[in-house]
Protein backbone atom coordinates (compact mmCIF):
# COMPACT_ATOMS: atom_id res chain seq x y z
CA UNK A 1 0.00 0.00 0.00
CA UNK A 2 1.23 3.58 -0.48
CA UNK A 3 1.91 4.38 2.69
CA UNK A 4 2.52 8.25 3.39
CA UNK A 5 1.14 10.10 0.61
CA UNK A 6 -1.30 7.87 -1.03
CA UNK A 7 -1.24 6.32 1.98
CA UNK A 8 0.29 3.59 0.56
CA UNK A 9 3.19 5.51 0.31
CA UNK A 10 2.73 7.69 -1.62
CA UNK A 11 3.11 9.60 -0.34
CA UNK A 12 3.11 8.14 0.45
CA UNK A 13 4.75 6.78 2.21
CA UNK A 14 4.99 4.65 0.64
CA UNK A 15 6.63 6.33 -0.93
CA UNK A 16 8.91 6.37 -0.59
CA UNK A 17 11.13 5.82 -3.60
CA UNK A 18 8.34 4.59 -5.78
CA UNK A 19 8.22 7.91 -7.68
CA UNK A 20 11.63 7.51 -9.14
CA UNK A 21 11.27 3.95 -9.43
CA UNK A 22 7.80 4.73 -11.56
CA UNK A 23 9.69 6.78 -14.33
CA UNK A 24 12.84 4.86 -14.62
CA UNK A 25 10.23 1.92 -15.43
CA UNK A 26 7.90 3.86 -17.88
CA UNK A 27 11.45 4.65 -19.86
CA UNK A 28 10.98 1.04 -21.08
CA UNK A 29 7.86 2.02 -23.30
CA UNK A 30 8.37 3.60 -26.63
CA UNK A 31 9.65 7.02 -26.86
CA UNK A 32 6.07 8.23 -28.23
CA UNK A 33 4.12 6.18 -25.12
CA UNK A 34 6.66 8.17 -22.90
CA UNK A 35 5.49 11.36 -24.38
CA UNK A 36 1.89 10.82 -24.51
CA UNK A 37 1.53 9.10 -21.43
CA UNK A 38 4.26 11.13 -18.73
CA UNK A 39 7.40 12.13 -18.76
CA UNK A 40 8.57 15.72 -19.09
CA UNK A 41 12.52 16.73 -20.16
CA UNK A 42 13.23 17.31 -16.70
CA UNK A 43 13.01 13.59 -15.97
CA UNK A 44 15.94 12.94 -17.98
CA UNK A 45 18.29 12.74 -15.42
CA UNK A 46 16.86 10.31 -13.96
CA UNK A 47 16.07 7.84 -16.42
CA UNK A 48 19.85 7.90 -18.38
CA UNK A 49 20.74 4.45 -18.98
CA UNK A 50 19.45 2.64 -16.36
CA UNK A 51 16.57 1.46 -18.33
CA UNK A 52 17.30 -1.53 -20.43
CA UNK A 53 16.05 -2.00 -23.30
CA UNK A 54 12.00 -3.71 -23.70
CA UNK A 55 9.35 -4.13 -26.29
CA UNK A 56 7.89 -0.67 -27.45
CA UNK A 57 4.61 -0.32 -25.87
CA UNK A 58 2.12 1.28 -28.88
CA UNK A 59 0.44 4.57 -26.72
CA UNK A 60 -3.33 4.89 -26.49
CA UNK A 61 -5.32 6.99 -27.64
CA UNK A 62 -5.09 10.37 -25.01
CA UNK A 63 -8.57 10.25 -22.79
CA UNK A 64 -10.56 12.94 -21.13
CA UNK A 65 -10.11 10.66 -17.97
CA UNK A 66 -6.66 10.45 -17.82
CA UNK A 67 -5.06 14.05 -16.55
CA UNK A 68 -1.99 15.77 -17.63
CA UNK A 69 1.23 16.24 -16.38
CA UNK A 70 0.53 19.77 -14.34
CA UNK A 71 2.33 22.59 -16.15
CA UNK A 72 5.16 24.68 -14.57
CA UNK A 73 4.44 28.21 -13.55
CA UNK A 74 6.01 31.16 -14.69
CA UNK A 75 8.86 32.45 -12.04
CA UNK A 76 7.23 35.34 -11.05
CA UNK A 77 4.02 33.70 -9.83
CA UNK A 78 5.93 31.04 -8.34
CA UNK A 79 7.69 33.77 -6.62
CA UNK A 80 4.67 35.07 -5.55
CA UNK A 81 3.05 31.81 -4.11
CA UNK A 82 6.08 30.43 -2.32
CA UNK A 83 5.70 29.22 1.00
CA UNK A 84 6.63 27.28 3.80
CA UNK A 85 4.98 24.05 3.92
CA UNK A 86 5.41 20.57 5.81
CA UNK A 87 7.19 20.44 9.06
CA UNK A 88 11.07 21.01 10.39
CA UNK A 89 12.98 20.72 13.02
CA UNK A 90 16.41 22.03 14.04
CA UNK A 91 19.15 19.37 15.15
CA UNK A 92 21.50 20.32 17.27
CA UNK A 93 24.73 18.71 18.50
CA UNK A 94 28.34 19.17 18.82
CA UNK A 95 28.01 22.64 18.41
CA UNK A 96 26.25 22.48 14.77
CA UNK A 97 22.87 22.71 13.71
CA UNK A 98 21.36 20.64 11.23
CA UNK A 99 17.70 20.73 10.07
CA UNK A 100 15.20 17.52 9.55
CA UNK A 101 12.49 18.40 6.79
CA UNK A 102 9.26 16.27 6.89
CA UNK A 103 9.12 15.75 2.61
CA UNK A 104 6.35 15.06 0.43
CA UNK A 105 7.10 12.62 -2.52
CA UNK A 106 4.82 14.53 -4.37
CA UNK A 107 3.79 18.59 -5.17
CA UNK A 108 2.03 20.59 -6.85
CA UNK A 109 3.59 23.41 -9.57
CA UNK A 110 3.15 26.16 -6.86
CA UNK A 111 5.43 23.97 -5.00
CA UNK A 112 8.48 24.60 -6.85
CA UNK A 113 9.87 27.81 -5.09
CA UNK A 114 11.35 27.35 -1.53
CA UNK A 115 9.80 29.07 1.11
CA UNK A 116 11.22 31.51 3.19
CA UNK A 117 12.35 28.62 6.01
CA UNK A 118 13.66 26.19 3.67
CA UNK A 119 15.69 29.18 2.23
CA UNK A 120 17.16 30.16 4.78
CA UNK A 121 18.29 25.89 5.87
CA UNK A 122 19.94 26.12 2.43
CA UNK A 123 22.37 29.21 2.95
CA UNK A 124 23.12 27.82 5.82
CA UNK A 125 23.77 23.79 5.64
CA UNK A 126 27.00 22.48 4.13
CA UNK A 127 24.83 19.45 2.43
CA UNK A 128 21.55 18.38 1.45
CA UNK A 129 20.68 14.54 2.72
CA UNK A 130 17.92 12.55 1.23
CA UNK A 131 16.35 9.25 1.31
CA UNK A 132 18.06 8.86 -2.49
CA UNK A 133 18.69 11.71 -4.22
CA UNK A 134 16.57 10.94 -7.56
CA UNK A 135 18.57 13.28 -10.05
CA UNK A 136 22.06 10.67 -9.22
CA UNK A 137 21.54 7.89 -11.86
CA UNK A 138 24.36 5.92 -10.38
CA UNK A 139 22.17 5.53 -7.28
CA UNK A 140 19.37 3.67 -9.52
CA UNK A 141 20.94 0.72 -11.16
CA UNK A 142 18.03 -1.77 -10.36
CA UNK A 143 19.08 -4.77 -8.16
CA UNK A 144 16.87 -8.34 -8.30
CA UNK A 145 13.84 -7.90 -7.08
CA UNK A 146 11.73 -10.95 -6.04
CA UNK A 147 9.70 -12.75 -8.18
CA UNK A 148 5.69 -12.50 -7.30
CA UNK A 149 3.71 -15.10 -9.66
CA UNK A 150 0.01 -13.74 -10.22
CA UNK A 151 -3.09 -15.93 -11.25
CA UNK A 152 -5.38 -14.60 -14.31
CA UNK A 153 -7.50 -12.96 -11.92
CA UNK A 154 -4.54 -10.34 -10.68
CA UNK A 155 -3.07 -10.04 -14.07
CA UNK A 156 -6.63 -9.00 -15.72
CA UNK A 157 -7.15 -6.82 -12.35
CA UNK A 158 -3.36 -4.84 -12.73
CA UNK A 159 -4.58 -4.55 -16.76
CA UNK A 160 -7.58 -2.79 -15.87
CA UNK A 161 -5.89 -0.41 -13.54
CA UNK A 162 -2.93 0.40 -16.60
CA UNK A 163 -6.44 0.90 -18.92
CA UNK A 164 -7.85 3.63 -15.93
CA UNK A 165 -4.43 5.39 -16.22
CA UNK A 166 -4.45 4.86 -20.03
CA UNK A 167 -1.16 2.69 -20.40
CA UNK A 168 -1.33 -0.21 -22.66
CA UNK A 169 -2.03 -3.69 -21.39
CA UNK A 170 1.62 -5.26 -19.94
CA UNK A 171 2.95 -1.73 -19.83
CA UNK A 172 4.75 -1.92 -16.88
CA UNK A 173 4.84 -5.94 -17.13
CA UNK A 174 8.95 -5.58 -16.11
CA UNK A 175 8.20 -3.62 -12.51
CA UNK A 176 7.08 -6.02 -9.75
CA UNK A 177 3.47 -5.80 -9.53
CA UNK A 178 3.19 -4.02 -6.41
CA UNK A 179 5.96 -1.10 -7.55
CA UNK A 180 2.81 -1.21 -10.53
CA UNK A 181 0.41 -0.68 -8.35
CA UNK A 182 2.39 2.28 -6.73
CA UNK A 183 3.06 3.72 -9.99
CA UNK A 184 -0.96 3.83 -10.96
CA UNK A 185 -1.56 5.57 -7.80
CA UNK A 186 0.91 8.28 -8.08
CA UNK A 187 -0.53 8.50 -11.99
CA UNK A 188 -3.95 8.81 -10.48
CA UNK A 189 -2.63 11.60 -8.23
CA UNK A 190 -2.35 13.70 -11.13
CA UNK A 191 -6.86 14.47 -11.34
CA UNK A 192 -5.34 16.38 -8.03
CA UNK A 193 -2.97 18.24 -9.62
CA UNK A 194 -0.14 16.64 -8.13
CA UNK A 195 3.29 15.10 -10.00
CA UNK A 196 6.50 13.64 -8.77
CA UNK A 197 7.68 16.27 -10.65
CA UNK A 198 7.16 18.61 -7.39
CA UNK A 199 7.68 16.41 -4.96
CA UNK A 200 9.95 17.64 -2.40
CA UNK A 201 13.19 15.18 -2.99
CA UNK A 202 13.46 16.38 -6.36
CA UNK A 203 13.13 20.02 -5.73
CA UNK A 204 15.91 19.67 -3.21
CA UNK A 205 18.06 18.28 -5.29
CA UNK A 206 17.68 21.02 -7.94
CA UNK A 207 17.85 23.58 -5.16
CA UNK A 208 21.03 21.68 -4.12
CA UNK A 209 22.70 21.85 -7.58
CA UNK A 210 22.06 25.14 -7.96
CA UNK A 211 23.50 26.28 -4.99
CA UNK A 212 26.71 23.91 -4.74
CA UNK A 213 25.63 21.62 -2.59
CA UNK A 214 26.54 18.22 -2.34
CA UNK A 215 23.33 15.72 -1.99
CA UNK A 216 24.15 12.54 0.39
CA UNK A 217 22.16 9.83 0.46
CA UNK A 218 20.81 7.82 3.52
CA UNK A 219 19.80 4.82 2.39
CA UNK A 220 20.92 2.44 -1.18
CA UNK A 221 18.01 2.07 -3.18
CA UNK A 222 18.13 -1.88 -2.66
CA UNK A 223 17.73 -1.20 1.01
CA UNK A 224 14.54 0.67 0.07
CA UNK A 225 13.42 -2.12 -1.92
CA UNK A 226 14.09 -4.81 0.53
CA UNK A 227 11.91 -2.54 3.19
CA UNK A 228 9.04 -2.05 0.11
CA UNK A 229 8.71 -5.65 -1.62
CA UNK A 230 8.23 -8.73 0.86
CA UNK A 231 10.18 -11.65 0.26
CA UNK A 232 6.92 -13.81 1.47
CA UNK A 233 5.04 -14.82 -1.36
CA UNK A 234 1.73 -14.85 0.21
CA UNK A 235 2.69 -11.07 2.10
CA UNK A 236 3.54 -9.88 -1.37
CA UNK A 237 0.21 -10.88 -2.61
CA UNK A 238 -2.30 -9.52 0.34
CA UNK A 239 -0.72 -6.13 -0.11
CA UNK A 240 -1.28 -6.26 -3.93
CA UNK A 241 -4.98 -6.80 -3.14
CA UNK A 242 -4.96 -4.15 -0.90
CA UNK A 243 -3.34 -1.25 -3.24
CA UNK A 244 -5.90 -2.69 -5.89
CA UNK A 245 -8.92 -2.46 -3.63
CA UNK A 246 -7.73 1.16 -3.00
CA UNK A 247 -6.97 1.63 -7.05
CA UNK A 248 -11.27 0.30 -7.58
CA UNK A 249 -11.97 2.88 -5.62
CA UNK A 250 -10.98 5.85 -7.34
CA UNK A 251 -12.80 8.52 -5.64
CA UNK A 252 -11.89 7.59 -1.94
CA UNK A 253 -8.00 7.52 -3.08
CA UNK A 254 -8.49 10.43 -4.53
CA UNK A 255 -10.25 11.74 -1.72
CA UNK A 256 -7.42 10.67 0.79
CA UNK A 257 -4.41 11.40 -0.62
CA UNK A 258 -6.44 15.08 -1.21
CA UNK A 259 -6.51 15.09 2.58
CA UNK A 260 -2.66 13.77 3.01
CA UNK A 261 -1.65 16.93 1.00
CA UNK A 262 -4.03 19.25 2.90
CA UNK A 263 -2.38 18.01 6.09
CA UNK A 264 1.19 18.06 5.12
CA UNK A 265 0.72 21.33 3.34
CA UNK A 266 -0.26 23.32 6.66
CA UNK A 267 2.11 20.86 8.98
CA UNK A 268 -0.97 18.97 11.35
CA UNK A 269 1.70 16.62 12.77
CA UNK A 270 -1.34 15.46 15.44
CA UNK A 271 -3.59 14.24 12.36
CA UNK A 272 -0.61 13.04 10.57
CA UNK A 273 0.25 10.81 13.74
CA UNK A 274 -3.69 9.87 13.19
CA UNK A 275 -3.02 8.73 9.86
CA UNK A 276 -4.02 4.54 10.25
CA UNK A 277 -7.72 6.03 11.65
CA UNK A 278 -8.33 8.16 7.63
CA UNK A 279 -6.16 6.68 5.25
CA UNK A 280 -8.37 3.41 4.32
CA UNK A 281 -5.41 1.70 4.09
CA UNK A 282 -4.74 0.07 7.74
CA UNK A 283 -8.00 -2.65 7.66
CA UNK A 284 -6.43 -5.67 9.15
CA UNK A 285 -2.72 -7.03 11.10
CA UNK A 286 -1.15 -7.54 7.46
CA UNK A 287 -1.53 -4.01 7.13
CA UNK A 288 -0.70 -2.84 10.30
CA UNK A 289 3.03 -5.26 9.83
CA UNK A 290 3.13 -3.56 6.48
CA UNK A 291 3.12 -0.20 7.06
CA UNK A 292 5.26 -1.22 10.28
CA UNK A 293 8.13 -2.80 7.84
CA UNK A 294 7.57 0.10 5.51
CA UNK A 295 7.91 3.01 7.56
CA UNK A 296 8.94 2.61 11.19
CA UNK A 297 11.28 -0.05 10.56
CA UNK A 298 14.09 2.40 8.26
CA UNK A 299 13.81 4.74 11.22
CA UNK A 300 16.90 3.45 13.40
CA UNK A 301 18.93 3.11 10.17
CA UNK A 302 17.77 6.25 9.15
CA UNK A 303 19.09 8.14 12.53
CA UNK A 304 22.31 6.32 12.50
CA UNK A 305 22.92 7.99 9.33
CA UNK A 306 21.77 11.61 9.93
CA UNK A 307 24.14 10.95 13.09
CA UNK A 308 26.76 9.91 11.18
CA UNK A 309 26.80 12.60 8.29
CA UNK A 310 26.40 15.14 11.32
CA UNK A 311 29.57 13.77 13.19
CA UNK A 312 31.52 14.50 9.93
CA UNK A 313 31.55 17.86 10.34
CA UNK A 314 28.73 18.60 8.31
CA UNK A 315 25.84 20.96 8.38
CA UNK A 316 22.66 19.29 6.85
CA UNK A 317 19.54 20.04 5.25
CA UNK A 318 17.62 16.39 5.70
CA UNK A 319 14.48 15.66 4.07
CA UNK A 320 12.90 12.67 5.18
CA UNK A 321 8.84 11.30 4.13
CA UNK A 322 6.47 12.86 6.52
CA UNK A 323 5.22 9.27 7.88
CA UNK A 324 8.87 9.06 9.23
CA UNK A 325 8.54 11.47 11.96
CA UNK A 326 5.10 10.27 13.52
CA UNK A 327 4.60 7.22 15.95
CA UNK A 328 5.92 5.79 18.66
CA UNK A 329 9.91 5.39 16.97
CA UNK A 330 9.26 8.61 15.24
CA UNK A 331 12.40 9.92 12.92
CA UNK A 332 12.60 13.02 15.72
CA UNK A 333 12.42 10.94 18.82
CA UNK A 334 15.32 8.47 17.90
CA UNK A 335 17.69 11.44 16.71
CA UNK A 336 17.22 12.40 20.48
CA UNK A 337 18.32 9.10 21.51
CA UNK A 338 21.40 10.22 19.54
CA UNK A 339 22.34 12.95 21.65
CA UNK A 340 20.73 15.47 19.26
CA UNK A 341 18.71 18.73 20.76
CA UNK A 342 15.17 18.52 18.43
CA UNK A 343 13.50 21.33 18.48
CA UNK A 344 10.48 21.53 16.03
CA UNK A 345 10.14 24.62 14.48
CA UNK A 346 6.68 26.69 14.82
CA UNK A 347 4.57 26.82 11.92
CA UNK A 348 5.27 29.27 8.98
CA UNK A 349 4.02 33.06 10.40
CA UNK A 350 3.33 32.00 14.03
CA UNK A 351 4.52 34.64 16.04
Amino acid sequence: MFYGIVPGMLLSFLFRCLARLVFRCLARLSQVARRAVLLPLTLALLLGTAAQAAPAAAAPPPKASCPAEPAPLPAARLAALAKDRGLMWTLQRDGRTSYLYASLHVGRPAWAAPGPRLLAALAQVDAVALELDPLDRDAWQMPPMPELPLDASLRRRLDAQAAAVCLPPGALATMHPLLQTSTYMLLRARALGLDVRYGQEMLLSQWARERGLPVLALETLQGQLEALLPADVDAARHELRANLRQLERPATLLRTLDTMVAVYDRGDLARLNRYAEWCDCVTDAADRTALRRINDGRNPALAERIAELHQRGQSLLVAVGAMHMTGPRALPALLREHGFEVTLMPPSGSR
